[in-house]
């Protein structure tokens, strides 16, 4: 009885969670869909937004919330600013290349975070309120999140499949070549690409900013859940990223009702190895 009281509490909170998580994701994954190139820069960007959050609001006073559009908008700008300085050149060499380079853009953005910042933890003391659901209380700033998830992965979605540049990013998506021969440039497409997958992990660290304390290299646990993500939902399906999101934060609300925290993350990367052997392409990917 304890543990089904236990489970309905955290499973709404992990849901919840889940939505962000899946944000996040959307992020890696789109860069991979596009080009091919797994962003090990991403963990590092999802930190970024997070501090991103802290000064706006604790400095400037500007809710966090209004506070995510300049922080989409500067990690838009980052990602192509790493695009064409790290990842332009090696875009056609082997999948090493590129994970050295942005391997290498993960280790300078740490560096200079904690020179500036240190290691220690920073909090972004912000509360929405809480109301009851039941016998579980659900945190106003967990709901909001999911929301701005949700909307973020709709407005994603509307570029994707309703605008020109959406259209182009497909259409590279499909065959570079042959968008390039149809006048597509394929340069300024994947850089805005790029742009757009760091732009939503920075959204993501946004968010998640207004949940637990962090610091520069925070980012990295939400990394290795992102590339979990990526290959529950098949990695290049960024809607799928979102519904791989959900998948592991139920199993975050559901694993603590039964077995102690800690092995959480163990079953996590389980499930990622049985996906890789069984369904390589994910649960949402292609058969």
């Amino acid at each position: 009885m304890q543990q089904l009281s236990l489970l309905l509490a955290s499973l709404p909170d992990g849901i919840l969670l889940g939505f962000v998580y899946g944000l996040a994701a959307m992020g890696l994954t789109l860069i991979w869909g596009v080009m091919n190139v797994i962003n090990l820069s991403h963990g590092p960007i999802i930190a970024l937004g997070m501090f991103g959050t802290f000064f706006l609001f604790i400095r400037m006073g500007i809710n966090p919330y209004i506070g995510l559009i300049p922080v989409a908008g500067l990690g838009l700008l980052i990602g192509i600013v790493i695009y064409f300085v790290a990842v332009h050149r090696v875009i056609n060499a082997p999948h090493l290349s590129s994970l050295l380079a942005t391997f290498s853009v993960n280790m300078i953005i740490i560096g200079l975070g904690t020179a500036a910042f240190t290691t220690s933890p920073y909090n972004v003391d912000f509360n929405m309120g809480s109301f009851r659901l039941g016998s579980t209380t659900i945190l106003g700033t967990r709901l909001i999140a999911a929301l701005i998830a949700v909307l973020f992965t709709g407005g994603l979605y509307l570029f994707l499949y309703k605008t020109r540049p959406g259209r182009y990013i497909r259409a590279v998506t499909n065959n570079r070549a042959a968008a390039e021969l149809m006048g597509v440039p394929s340069t300024r497409i994947l850089a805005l690409s790029f742009g757009l997958g760091t732009m939503l992990a920075a959204v993501s660290g946004a968010l998640i900013a207004t949940f637990f304390p962090f610091n520069i290299l925070s980012g990295g646990s939400y990394e290795l859940k992102s590339f979990v993500i990526g290959v529950l939902g098949g990695l290049g399906n960024p809607i799928g990223a979102l519904l791989g999101g959900l998948i592991l934060g139920v199993l975050e609300g559901i694993i603590p009702a039964f077995l102690e925290t800690s092995w959480v993350p163990v079953i996590e990367f389980a499930l990622f190895v049985v996906i890789l052997l069984v369904r390589p392409k994910g649960l949402f990917g292609a058969k």
